[in-house]
């Protein structure tokens, strides 16, 4: 990619198909990415479902009251279903206590390095090569995870704040508002999140392609200049809706066996059910891979120039 001319604007979302298929050209980069995910992952999933089976088996649902939910009054079956969380809560926050931060210590370090090894993959022909730097971006990427922790956080409590304020049992609940709560708050924990996380997303390559430490590349992704800063969000956005999209199209390809279970047997949703997982994953992981080459190819516009002035 020679770049776009700067004095003539052009959306960040106008170069996404060219480097969609700069990436699909380079099959290596996916590996690199699938390779680092899967391997946090998949023992991730087994550690979840291992735990899983273990309490089921120490407190079965069938005590939990599970079994008895009333499946013809929706009111009846949503203060059941509130019964059953509640009786599994201090269980599962047992097992969250331990399983979140080792996970979250995984993921930071194999992220660091995965994302390191991909970045010199992506720029093995730039002079000099981005350098390994493990440590500085464990750094980062935890720096990203804080700031989803954040996120997370702050749309759980408001989404206690409505159900507070709109379903309790003195009244009779307002559905309508509660819902109506529930899509805003979503949408909007989402488009801020969108629209601000590319910070910590452009601080790992501004710490490599430009050297710089990892305070420096924290403090220098808030002060890029808007002309650059508007192409990061917008393709930061743009990637979050398209990973939208491709849990809607794996929960279409999930379903689509249903109305034709009994031709095809029982097993037919469990294989439609993995197959459209991996699909999902493997998506998922190519767009990671175009959001970061975007990035770079709008680092290399805006600031590469100067950056390489200066070296020399």
């Amino acid at each position: 990619m020679t770049g776009p001319n700067i004095k003539a604007p052009v959306r960040g979302t106008q170069l996404l198909v060219e480097h969609m298929s700069g990436v699909f050209r380079r099959p290596s980069l996916i590996a690199i990415e699938i390779a680092w995910r899967w391997l946090f992952g998949i023992p991730f999933l087994l550690v979840c479902w291992k735990q899983a089976q273990q309490m089921l088996a120490a407190f079965p649902l069938e005590s939990s009251g599970f079994i008895s939910l009333d499946t013809q009054n929706p009111w009846i079956a949503a203060a059941q279903i509130a019964n059953v969380a509640s009786y599994y809560e201090p269980h599962l926050l047992a097992v969250l206590r331990w399983l979140l931060p080792a996970a979250a210590l995984a993921w930071v370090l194999l992220s660091g390095v995965g994302r390191n090894l991909l970045l010199r993959r992506m720029e093995a022909d730039r002079s000099p090569c981005p350098p390994f730097r493990p440590i500085a971006m464990i750094v980062l990427q935890a720096a990203w995870l804080i700031l989803l922790a954040f996120t997370i956080w702050g749309w759980f409590r408001s989404m206690q704040w409505a159900a507070a304020t709109h379903i309790s049992a003195s009244g009779e609940p307002d559905l309508v508002g509660y819902a109506i709560w529930a899509i805003l708050l979503l949408l909007g924990f989402f488009t801020a999140f969108a629209l601000v996380s590319w910070t910590a997303s452009i601080a790992p390559l501004l710490a490599l392609l430009e050297r710089r430490s990892v305070f420096s590349a924290l403090g220098e992704s808030f002060r890029l200049g808007k002309p650059f800063t508007s192409k990061l969000a917008e393709i930061n956005l743009v990637m979050g809706i398209v990973k939208l999209a491709l849990l809607v199209l794996a929960m279409v390809f999930t379903a689509a066996p249903v109305p034709f279970s009994q031709e095809l047997g029982p097993g037919a949703l469990q294989t439609a059910l993995v197959a459209s997982s991996v699909f999902y994953f493997v998506a998922n992981d190519f767009f990671q891979v175009v959001r970061l080459k975007a990035f770079v190819e709008f680092w290399s516009v805006y600031r590469g120039p100067a950056v390489r002035a200066s070296a020399t």
